[in-house]
């Protein structure tokens, strides 16, 4: 068996970096970022290989945009022991509240479980980001905002990356670019989850001894500057790491994350 084309690099560099340098220099972040296509079982082994090797350098506490912040109680009777995989998924509303086959995930919630690593629901609830995104944060009572202040307005590379990615927007709809004021409600709705995973993982750093808080967080809100780490930016919190998968269908240039890894193509 040989593989071929695995390895670290910073976009808009061919250099390659050693694993072992990578994670080091992750390991000195506040917090990692971890992006994530949900549905490749290969980055989902990938980051419980970089959360394992970040373990051994600090204390780390993972967070996930799985669950809401709500599951806390669950996702920490989980680590507990309290819970066997059938009940944990049940309890947690997996089904419900996510819905991805659980077999992608569950490697690294039993490394949260057998390391003594505490989780975090990143998420809120999915009728707060209709709402805003219907109406803008005004549109909401405080009680209802889950704690979250609005969000700080996305970069412009970060809005283009998101109109890019959403094929330019649902069918029929007016926006004609990122530019385009009628695409903020669109960008609105996203930021909301931005804002939300921002504070959550802000809250777990505002401790005497903040420990590394590893982000496991689909890419479309971490790359290009926006999304999650200019959400913490605004919250106070800087030198936030992202680290993601190269993308196949186009060049990793410069700004796009701080670390992307191209995950082996394996020869049997």
């Amino acid at each position: 068996m040989s593989t071929a084309g695995a390895g670290w690099f910073h976009p808009g560099s061919a250099a390659p970096v050693p694993h072992a340098e990578a994670i080091a220099e992750l390991a000195g972040a506040p917090a990692v970022l971890l992006g994530e296509t949900h549905d490749r079982a290969d980055i989902h082994r990938w980051q419980l290989h970089v959360a394992a090797g970040l373990l051994a350098h600090r204390p780390i506490v993972m967070g996930f945009e799985m669950f809401p912040a709500r599951l806390d109680p669950v996702l920490a009777e989980w680590v507990g022991g309290g819970l066997s995989e059938e009940a944990f998924l049940a309890k947690a509303e997996w089904g419900e509240v996510w819905g991805f086959p659980p077999d992608l995930y569950m490697p690294l919630f039993r490394f949260c479980r057998e390391a003594g690593v505490p989780m975090l629901g990143l998420n809120c609830r999915r009728g707060l980001v209709r709402e805003v995104g219907a109406g803008g944060w005004e549109a909401v009572a405080e009680a209802d905002r889950e704690g979250l202040t609005p969000a700080r307005p996305s970069p412009m590379p970060y809005r283009r990356y998101i109109f890019d990615l959403a094929g330019g927007g649902p069918p029929g709809r007016k926006a004609t670019g990122p530019e385009d004021p009628a695409f903020d409600r669109f960008l609105r709705a996203q930021e909301v989850w931005d804002r939300a995973f921002a504070t959550r993982i802000v809250a777990a750093l505002r401790v005497p001894e903040p420990p590394l808080v590893v982000g496991i967080i689909g890419q479309g809100h971490l790359l290009w500057g926006g999304g999650v780490p200019w959400q913490m930016s605004d919250l106070g919190v800087d030198g936030v790491a992202v680290a993601c998968r190269a993308p196949d269908e186009a060049p990793a240039a410069k700004g796009m994350a701080d670390f992307l890894y191209t995950l082996p193509e394996i020869d049997s």
